[in-house]
Order: C-alpha cells, then structure tokens, then sequence
C-alpha cells in the first residue's frame, strides 16, 4: 500500500466515524427539565383556600434518576445579607454542607444568633462592612436572630437535595436540572406542624413528557416555628 492510498483510507475511516457520531441519538439519561409545580395554602383556623401563598419550599430527592456528569466543584457560598435592619432574603434554602456568608451592610452593628433547631450558633456583635460566615451542616430550618433588633428574623432551610425551588405569591415555583427518573418530592413551610409536611411526601417520575409536578395543598397551623 502506497502512502496515497494509507492516506485516503484513513480520511475515509475518520469520516465514518464523525458521521456514526451525528447520528446517534443522545443519552436521555444526560438530559435534564426545569419542572414547574404549583402550591396552595390552607389558612390557619379556616377551609377556604388563602389569597396568596409564598415561601412554600419543594425539593427532589433522587430514588433512582441518573444526574448528569459533572465536573466537582467546590460549595458554592450563599448570601444572606442584613441591610435596613432585615434579613435578606428572609428565607434561604442551600444543600446541606453549604457555607452561608452573613454580611453586615447597615451602618450599625448587629449580631446573627441561632439556638432553636437547626445549626445552632451565635456570631456575635460585628460591625458595618464585616462579614462572617457558617458552615450549615444540619438538616431542617435554622430560625435566625439578632440581639440587638429584635424585628429582625429570618430562616435558613437545609436540604439534602441540589434540586429545589420556593414558591412566588402565586404559589408557583420551578426547579432547574432535573434528570428523567424517580424522586420524592419533599415540602416545608413555616407555619406547618412536621407531622402534616411528613404526610404530603410522595413519589414522582420526572419523564420526557412529564415535566410537571403535582400541586401541593399546605394547611398552615397556628404557630411561629416548625
């Protein structure tokens, strides 16, 4: 075989090659949905169905889906800023083993405490333009404090999940890079006994053309922790 001829036969292979690759169809178990769902809250006290309903949090965990491969990366930090004497947002929800940076950026002092539940820590007084910062390895809520204002409170939810959304006024809310397969579907919100978010879990199949999922009914109870 002449060197023309080795040539041309390897062009011809690599060209093969390249169109078996166009055509295969790819791995559906790579492909990931944004799911949609929907969430309506029960008034403490009452039947009939409240005006709006935010700060419901869903989450999936995963029973048998096939997550994408991807490259480790290290835990991104979260943000939970105090500005004009409030926390903000007043509810986060990170995966557990996050670090959440608490930010001072009011012109005073304050002070992040948190002893029910939850990861329980005090950070103590610092000042304007300081930060410190929590490794939050707990699951569930962390009800957050500060001991100079005491207007001032806020939640930190834990999951153990990457996959996780809270609901806008109108109870919707959406969850971004979900693989085809099997999940729980989890709920929380705060003015709901644990006994009543335990019996709302269910099973979900997140498929190709099932991307949504069922909506939720909270009962809210009359209390301040949960």
């Amino acid at each position: 075989m002449n060197i023309r001829t080795y040539i041309l036969r390897a062009f011809a292979v690599a060209a093969a090659a390249t169109s078996m690759l166009a055509e295969t169809p790819p791995d559906a178990s790579r492909s990931t949905f944004t799911v949609n769902g929907e969430a309506t809250l029960i008034a403490a006290g009452s039947r009939s169905t409240a005006k709006d309903a935010p700060r419901i949090v869903a989450w999936l965990t995963p029973i048998d889906a096939v997550q994408p491969v991807s490259t480790p990366t290290a835990r991104a930090h979260y943000r939970l800023q105090q500005r004009n004497k409030r926390f903000e947002p007043g509810l986060l929800v990170v995966p557990v083993g996050s670090v959440v940076d608490f930010p001072n950026y009011d012109p005073w002092f304050h002070n992040v405490f948190s002893l029910y539940r939850g990861k329980r820590f005090d950070l103590g007084l610092y000042q304007a333009g300081a930060k410190k910062s929590v490794s939050f390895d707990r699951i569930g809520p962390s009800y957050l404090f500060c001991n100079i204002h005491s207007e001032m409170t806020g939640v930190v939810l834990v999951v153990d999940s990457d996959f996780f959304g809270i609901t806008d006024k109108n109870g919707r809310y959406s969850i971004s890079g979900v693989a085809p397969g099997r999940y729980v579907l989890h709920v929380w919100y705060e003015n709901a006994t644990p006994e009543f978010l335990q019996a709302l879990q269910r099973q979900v199949t997140i498929q190709n053309d099932n991307q949504t999922l069922p909506t939720i009914v909270v009962k809210a109870a009359k209390q301040a922790l949960s």
